[in-house]
């Protein structure tokens, strides 16, 4: 399976130019032969957290309605990195999948909030599971400081996950942790890991970019830069089972003891 990384600069608090320039990478990502394509965490605001009563997409209706149309017109599975989902009892921090009929096949809202960018005085946690099927393939979303905590991605790799996808709005100062994290779990799961960070700043913050495709042995298969880029890789699924094969990391685990 052909991916595209879609590294959006976001604009800082403006939906509409963020919708635009998303329907642009599909575009492009649909010209280039890809089957699935991934956006980056808080696409259509960014961290424009303290206006999210006016800006927060409600029930994530309209992000809903774009990804499904755009699924459909460029024929390609869409993981809709997150949006700002204003629920009514709350906002969350929503990732929505579509695939390439249409048809929405999952939501998961982050279930980690990342209080170092003040996530909690203004987003609710998140519940329930990140797994779903594109193209006949278990998966797994998981949004930006969930990267931290690796009984979480455990926990979907065991219920089946074979790909596991990470949107982030993920600091330049933490590069080195956001490279080394990912390339864990690959390897700790042997499983691949689709990481699509967004670039450019906000008024707060200088963003790493640097979206990374990496396969089930470690290894990167594609690395983007800090600006605004579009990465493409390709993911073999038997290559999982072979790697699996050689290290039975699943099998030799004794659960009674942890």
């Amino acid at each position: 399976m052909k991916i595209a990384c879609l590294q959006m600069d976001i604009k800082f608090g403006d939906p509409e130019a963020n919708y635009e320039r998303a329907a642009g990478f599909l575009k492009k990502a649909s010209e280039a032969g890809c089957e699935l394509a991934v956006l980056p965490e808080l696409w259509t605001t960014g961290y424009d957290l303290t206006r999210l009563d006016e800006i927060a997409d409600r029930g994530a209706e309209r992000a809903k309605q774009f990804l499904s149309e755009a699924a459909q017109k460029y024929g390609l599975h869409i993981v809709g990195g997150s949006v700002a989902n204003d629920t009514g009892s709350g906002v969350k921090n929503t990732m929505i999948i579509a695939d390439k009929k249409g048809t929405i096949v999952h939501e998961y809202s982050k279930l980690h909030l990342f209080r170092l960018m003040n996530e909690e005085k203004y987003l609710i946690d998140g519940d329930g599971d990140g797994l779903f099927k594109l193209a006949g393939e278990t998966m797994a979303g998981f949004i930006c400081y969930d990267l931290r905590f690796p009984e979480w991605f455990r926990k979907q790799v065991l219920n089946g996950a074979r790909v596991l996808f990470v949107p982030a709005e993920w600091p330049l100062a933490r590069l080195d942790h956001w490279r080394t994290l990912l390339i864990a779990r690959a390897i700790e799961n042997q499983a691949y890991v689709v990481a699509c960070n967004r670039s450019g700043a906000d008024p707060d913050n200088q963003f790493a970019g640097h979206s990374l495709i990496i396969g089930p042995w470690g290894e990167i298969i594609a690395e983007a830069g800090e600006d605004e880029e579009m990465l493409i890789g390709e993911v073999d699924f038997e290559a999982i089972d072979e790697i699996r094969s050689r290290i039975p990391v699943f099998e030799d685990r004794r659960a009674s003891f942890y």
